[in-house]
């Protein structure tokens, strides 16, 4: 199951440039070989459109295009052939990609050893419900912490960037403009920022000072369809950080 929406991230496709995207993904082992041409008469366009897409959509034409998306749709059909297994059978462990000790000490440094400003934490969709148990456990734990989300306003977070300071971000696929927008925000406040991300390269993971990569079962799933781990991973990553930080209090 692939949702376009994910590949296409903010750009607004024409109808006619939907059909087209279709017609790539659907025939992607052989629409290499069939070329441009070959793609335009089978969707009764043009190769002007064909290019016209591919640039829309960031790359510098259709073979970039083809070899960018090549290993995404791959993984992603891969990964639900074994949709059945992934729950169950998957070692836990394996889930979290990056969770090291030098991971987890940095975490405890920088976020939770912080007393007297607020860590703030921000996600939309899905990764919202995991944002409010992180938030509600920090609480618990005694650190002054800050909850937003996309329908939130944006005085929220910028009426108190002189208090913040650590921001936490969860964001399955790594991209999410509103997400990476308040990251860009912290980074230039010198703020430090976390982020919970998939195991694939993202913008997100990249402007962070410490991206958690978690390991994403269907990554172009983005209505969160299909049964996937990433999610509990997140928790299960956090948690195992906070136990970390609660035997070194104890000692």
């Amino acid at each position: 199951m692939i949702d376009l929406n994910k590949l296409t991230a903010e750009n607004h496709l024409t109808s006619l440039e939907e059909e087209i995207f279709k017609y790539f993904i659907e025939h992607i082992d052989t629409v290499q070989d069939m070329g441009v041409r070959a793609l335009a008469k089978a969707t009764f366009t043009s190769p002007a459109s064909v290019i016209r897409l591919s640039k829309k959509l960031g790359y510098t034409g259709f073979t970039d295009m083809y070899y960018s998306l090549l290993p995404i749709i791959k993984k992603a059909e891969y990964s639900s052939v074994d949709s059945e297994e992934t729950i169950l059978s998957t070692d836990l462990k394996s889930i979290i990609r990056n969770c090291s000790a030098e991971t987890t000490q940095q975490f405890i440094d920088n976020v939770l050893l912080l007393k007297n400003q607020y860590i703030f934490i921000y996600a939309t969709g899905f990764s919202q419900i995991t944002a409010e148990y992180i938030y509600k456990k920090l609480l618990v734990l005694g650190r002054k912490a800050i909850l937003a989300s996309g329908s939130d306003s944006i005085g929220v977070f910028e009426n108190n960037l002189e208090d913040i300071g650590a921001m936490i971000v969860v964001s399955k696929s790594g991209e999410t403009k509103q997400v990476y927008q308040k990251l860009q925000t912290a980074k230039e406040a010198n703020i430090y920022t976390v982020s919970f991300t998939r195991e694939i390269e993202n913008r997100i993971g990249l402007l962070s000072d410490l991206n958690i990569q978690v390991y994403d079962f269907h990554k172009l799933d983005d209505r969160n369809m299909l049964p996937n781990l990433f999610f509990p991973g997140v928790l299960l990553s956090f948690e195992s950080i906070v136990e970390q930080y609660l035997n070194q209090s104890n000692t």
